[in-house]
């Protein structure tokens, strides 16, 4: 009979009389040591590798009972016609030699190392189960309040936020703080959602929920933003409004605009500057329009002889 080999145990750390729980648990806590990600000693990536080969067996119940009655000469060379049946056991085993793959197998997702699931009860002997399909929690939604300044200019925002992290041992774990980057885009509308998968609290036996941002927009001393179009109301006195004048308004990156206003300005009467609005978002070399709108203020009182100045100046308008 061909002799009996302990290495895969032994590369696990365990006994052969580990239970399934017991190999899970061991290659849990090893595969996390070894990873070349958070391990940069010599021969760690051929230990990491040397343990997916070994959890890829002893996992397995039919490659882990031959190992066991045959060692790894009868699991890879394959078993002596005398103990096989019809050809049942005469398959060869071979690694993938991918042990990343088997690495994530395990763990799930795309983030592993903070979130994986292990269901530790007992594997019937013969019987593959799937791992069970982690449920993720709802959206954490958070109003990230914004100034017209930075949507119309686009900025960086650092937030802070406190989760939950699982511990190595993936069933403990403890509060630590963590920096989401915002960038701000110029044109962002008031609704935009900024998604961060999977940022909430960890869990052994869920996935976390994804952090929601959702923009809102602080209220501008000069402008009201109507879309793409931003409205500027501005006062001016009757005799402007029928005389005309120049206006000078800011603009959100620091110009000055100076608008004739030529027209006789009525209450329905609104200027549209062309260009002078918030950026596009899908396109910031754009941008929507500046639309002025005005407030007239009309005279309390008028004198009897200033009564008399404005009906003549009207009616030789009208003779006009």
């Amino acid at each position: 009979m061909m002799s009996l080999n302990s290495a895969y145990y032994e590369t696990l750390e365990i006994n052969r009389t580990a239970s399934d729980a017991e190999i899970k648990k061991a290659y849990r806590r090893l595969a996390v040591k070894f990873h070349p990600r958070r391990n940069g000693q010599p021969g760690s990536a051929e230990k990491f590798s040397q343990l997916g080969e070994a959890y890829d067996v002893l996992s397995d119940p039919l490659k882990k009972a031959i190992y066991d009655k045959f060692g790894e000469d009868g699991l890879k060379g394959g078993i002596p016609p005398e103990f096989g049946s019809d050809g049942a056991w005469s398959s060869k085993y071979t690694y993938h030699g991918n042990p990343e793959k088997t690495f994530r197998q395990f763990f799930g997702g795309d983030n592993p190392f903070a979130d994986f699931f292990t269901n530790d009860a007992p594997l019937q002997f013969g019987v593959l189960r799937p791992e069970l399909e982690k449920t993720q929690d709802p959206p954490i939604e958070r109003e990230l309040y914004l100034t017209l300044d930075d949507l119309f200019l686009g900025c960086t925002k650092k937030i802070k936020i406190s989760r939950r992290v699982l511990n190595n041992d993936g069933h403990t774990s403890c509060v630590k703080d963590k920096i989401l980057t915002v960038d701000v885009k110029p044109g962002w509308s008031e609704g935009t959602r900024v998604i961060f998968p999977k940022e909430g609290d960890q869990g052994p036996d869920r996935t976390p929920a994804d952090v929601v941002l959702i923009v809102r927009q602080k209220s501008h001393p000069l402008f009201i933003r109507q879309h793409n179009d931003l409205i500027y109301k501005v006062k001016i006195s009757l005799m402007n409004a029928l005389t005309g004048f120049s206006l000078d308004i800011p603009t959100l990156d620091g110009r000055l605009l100076s608008i004739p206003i030529n027209d006789i300005v009525h209450p329905a009467y609104s200027k549209v500057v062309t260009g002078e609005g918030m950026p596009l978002s899908q396109d910031p070399s754009k941008r929507g329009d500046l639309i002025i709108t005005f407030d007239i203020q009309f005279p309390e009182k008028l004198s009897s002889d200033s009564k008399g100045l404005v009906k003549h100046a009207l009616s030789s308008g009208y003779e006009a």
